[in-house]
């Protein structure tokens, strides 16, 4: 799977949005390791909040939180017409 680079990644993500997994860039333990925790496509997943300097940033996906620094998060494209903007 690669990430499309015309399509936001999560890192573009602004606390409280959310929106479904499009794909994954890369193919290196890292990306294994984040499809292992599910961070499959198709999957929703939520930006919950951005830490003061703005890195890293906790998500919200399948009922748990995770931290993610920016350059993880870049390699997660996330379907634009799936994105809400937080209410």
């Amino acid at each position: 799977m690669v990430r499309d680079s015309r399509f936001p990644s999560m890192a573009d993500m602004a606390e409280g949005e959310s929106g479904c997994i499009r794909s994954i860039d890369g193919d290196c333990p890292l990306v294994r390791r984040l499809l292992d925790l599910g961070f499959v496509p198709g999957t929703r997943v939520a930006a919950i909040r951005r830490a003061p300097l703005g890195d890293p940033t906790t998500f919200l996906i399948r009922g748990y939180r995770i931290g993610l620094r920016r350059t993880e998060a870049s390699l997660i494209g996330i379907d634009p017409a799936t994105i809400e903007q937080p209410v």
